[in-house]
């Protein structure tokens, strides 16, 4: 049985109910169901404009539109646009790709409309790629709800 810890400084937010037992994590890891596909979230207040965005100007494939979400295929995974009235202003990256080739993919967004975001501070290329201390080249974009999306090429 697990349990909520108070106070999260003292301990993470949730323990084994019965401390001093010989039941560890990975113990109780294994009697939980395997978690191995995860779905991807992101929202709208616009879901016309943001499934041309993600089919057309991403080429993600649409696989549905339900009452409460856009749904593509991104992968292998499943990403659900949600359907908001509204939606706050979020200031860090929601969702991202990895990709063999940023320069090649930035440019073909640019071709589709879509801008790279610049940041003041960081030395961007005249692509608007960024290199980060690891190698990993980064490159951002908004959405038509003004979500942050990125696109990383790691270093081979």
């Amino acid at each position: 049985m697990l349990t909520r810890t108070p106070n999260c400084n003292a301990a993470p937010a949730w323990s084994l109910a019965r401390p001093g037992t010989e039941d560890t994590l990975a113990k109780v890891r294994r009697k939980i169901m395997k978690l191995d596909t995860p779905i991807l979230f992101a929202a709208t207040t616009n879901s016309k404009q943001s499934r041309k965005f993600y089919e057309e100007a991403l080429g993600l494939e649409f696989v549905a539109d339900d009452p409460y979400a856009l749904v593509f295929r991104t992968g292998r995974l499943q990403l659900r646009i949600q359907k908001v009235n509204r939606k706050p202003k979020i200031k860090y990256t929601v969702l991202g790709w990895v990709v063999t080739d940023i320069q090649k993919t930035v440019r073909q967004l640019s071709k589709a409309g879509i801008e790279v975001m610049r940041y003041d501070g960081l030395d961007q290329d005249a692509d608007g790629v960024w290199q980060a201390p690891s190698g990993a080249r980064v490159a951002w974009f908004h959405d038509p709800d003004d979500n942050t999306l990125s696109l990383t090429e790691y270093p081979r």
